[in-house]
């Protein structure tokens, strides 16, 4: 069978830093073909070359048994080559509609709108992939899941042959993560072959045909999914056993720490909210995307203030009107989307990580740079940050590590609450054991955790009770031991089979 896609010795260099070594990869028609390997392995940078954003040192690309010695974007997209990312590159104010033209209509001077047909072909798109959005929905309004059904809608529409999957089920559900497979496996039929990149094992063996696992740049080893298992995939991955992903709680929960009575916030969709959570506990948020989890959160830091009911924090009454004025009660928030709202990626490490006390380190009108610098140092060293210096961009870091300099930020607050909306998403599985760690080391010291996580895998395993969000009230109180389908049930408001 012809390759729809090969490289062969692919390298990459910026700078002193090498990339890609030698990389080797190739894509077959009708194939979905996995490709794994910690953050900073060279994925990002092998897609890149793919798509045409990045040109490599030297090796071989041939698309379609053609050899391809300079590739653009522009050319990519016109040999099928199609990419969803993570992070959907897509028009905040525009509507979906018009970005989905903006991907499959022909730029003209004199090009005509036409609405009616432009709203017609969105809509017939978004219903192939199951999508239930509004082809006039501005792309600002959509959550992080819709956004990326958006761009699986944009990559079908345009006839791709080669499409890249770059962790596109990192937000969604498990209904929307069981319609993205049906997908995956119709493109699979129809001949497309497609290269599917995901941190989630049971992903990757439900669907994937071959596997190739990069580390340190280098290609280290390809083969078909039946000829290996979960433990050695992580082996090569990390260089390493990763043992225990969940570690165990440390000891009971302490006093009351956050206590909420019949919280309600119009504007957010959330109402009835009875819950308390303690001192050393960790309480997973689980629910289905639009359960109301993330806008509890924001409840709960000010973003969009409680309209009734009651916060205790230690057993005092407060009120919460702004993110000031939840930082100065002592709660912290990482929010879902790190690289809008978790970390500046052009400032320095450093910056990012003292921007929720810059009162403190810069009083007055003096710069203390150096002093700055060792706070900075300090974190680098206690979370285990690869950082280059602290004066490198945040985005010279791998996604794990954006992760923890969020987490620096606010732990520098001296929180008496973490929130965490999806702390590992994204991140690879040795970056997900050392945040994990990281959070149970924290609960340890005493800190509260209010954890959000769609994987439920991670909310059960990390969770020490576990809160079920449904239509933006809270459906069950679970223990931390409690089954996956118990938690799903809640979740989905069914009756459990007994």
């Amino acid at each position: 069978m012809a390759d729809l896609l090969r490289l062969i010795s692919v390298t990459k260099s910026f700078g002193a830093v090498r990339a890609l070594r030698n990389v080797s990869f190739d894509l077959q028609p009708g194939e979905v073909h996995a490709l794994l390997g910690e953050n900073g392995a060279g994925k990002s940078t092998l897609i890149k070359i793919i798509t045409g954003a990045h040109q490599p040192d030297g090796g071989i690309l041939e698309i379609h048994r053609t050899r391809v010695r300079h590739l653009t974007p522009a050319v990519a997209r016109k040999l099928g080559i199609a990419c969803i990312y993570q992070q959907p590159a897509l028009f905040p104010d525009l509507t979906v509609a018009e970005n989905i033209a903006l991907r499959l209509e022909a730029a003209s001077v004199w090009h005509r709108v036409r609405w009616a047909p432009r709203q017609a072909q969105a809509q017939a798109l978004l219903q192939r992939i199951g999508a239930a959005i509004s082809p006039a929905a501005e792309i600002r309004s959509l959550s992080m899941p819709e956004q990326q059904l958006v761009e699986i809608a944009c990559a079908v529409g345009a006839g791709a042959r080669v499409v890249i999957m770059d962790e596109p089920t990192a937000s969604l559900t498990q209904p929307e993560q069981r319609r993205l497979f049906t997908l995956v496996r119709t493109l699979r039929a129809r001949g497309v072959g497609i290269i599917y990149i995901s941190h989630r094992l049971e992903e990757i063996f439900a669907l994937a045909d071959r596997v190739t696992v990069l580390r340190d740049g280098e290609s280290l080893h390809t083969c078909a999914l039946a000829d290996t298992n979960e433990a050695a995939l992580i082996h090569l991955m990390v260089g390493r056993e990763v043992s225990q992903i969940y570690p165990a709680a440390a000891g009971p929960a302490g006093r009351p720490r956050l206590e909420l009575r019949e919280l309600a916030c119009a504007a957010a969709g959330v109402h009835g909210i009875n819950l308390t959570v303690h001192a050393g506990e960790i309480l997973g948020l689980a629910g289905l995307v639009g359960a109301g989890r993330t806008e509890l959160a924001r409840v709960l830091f000010g973003i969009t203030p409680a309209d009734s009911g009651e916060i205790r924090l230690d057993g005092e009454r407060i009120r919460i009107s702004s993110p000031q004025e939840a930082t100065a009660f002592g709660i912290a928030y990482v929010p879902e989307d790190r690289r809008r709202h978790g970390i500046i990626l052009e400032m320095p490490i450093a910056h990012n990580m003292t921007l929720a006390i810059h009162r403190q380190i810069f009083r007055g009108m003096w710069l203390r740079l150096g002093a700055e610098r060792r706070f900075a140092l300090d974190c680098i060293q206690t979370l285990g940050i690869k950082a280059a210096s602290p004066s490198a961009p945040g985005s010279s870091l791998s996604g794990g590590n954006q992760q923890k300099v969020s987490l620096a930020r606010w732990l520098a607050t001296r929180p008496k609450l973490l929130i965490l909306d999806e702390p590992t998403q994204g991140v690879d599985v040795g970056a997900k054991s050392e945040i994990h760690k990281l959070i149970r080391q924290l609960a340890g010291e005493g800190l509260a955790v209010l954890m959000i996580s769609s994987d439920l895998p991670e909310i059960l395993g990390m969770s020490d009770r576990i809160a079920v969000m449904r239509g933006g009230t809270l459906a069950a109180l679970l223990p931390g031991h409690a089954a996956a389908n118990t938690v799903m049930t809640a979740a989905l408001g069914a009756k459990e089979n007994t």
